[in-house]
């Protein structure tokens, strides 16, 4: 994935499903994958997110710097929302 834009994007969309479904195996080794991809791809360290209605601000190191990227909460939380919506399709694969 060549963008870091897309890379954050995806990381923090999954990483809203694990943190509100801890026992999804799929969505923690989702995460885990784009977690990677951030860090090796595109050498990123110390990420870390806050919600502050109306985004999730996403602080990282990169070259050397600290950065910070915002994304609208209402466009990361399409995904944990349609899990909800419609959780018998998203079942754990472990359960």
């Amino acid at each position: 994935m060549k963008s870091l834009q897309d890379a954050l994007y995806n990381w923090l969309t999954i990483k809203v499903v694990c943190d509100a479904r801890p026992n999804d195996t799929a969505a923690k080794q989702t995460e885990q994958f784009f977690s990677r991809l951030l860090e090796e791809d595109h050498q990123l360290s110390h990420l870390s997110v806050i919600k502050d209605s109306p985004f999730y601000f996403i602080t990282f190191w990169k070259d050397g710097s600290e950065q910070q990227k915002r994304f609208p909460i209402e466009m990361i939380d399409v995904m944990l929302n349609q899990i909800e919506l419609t959780p018998d399709k998203y079942r754990n694969v472990d359960e």
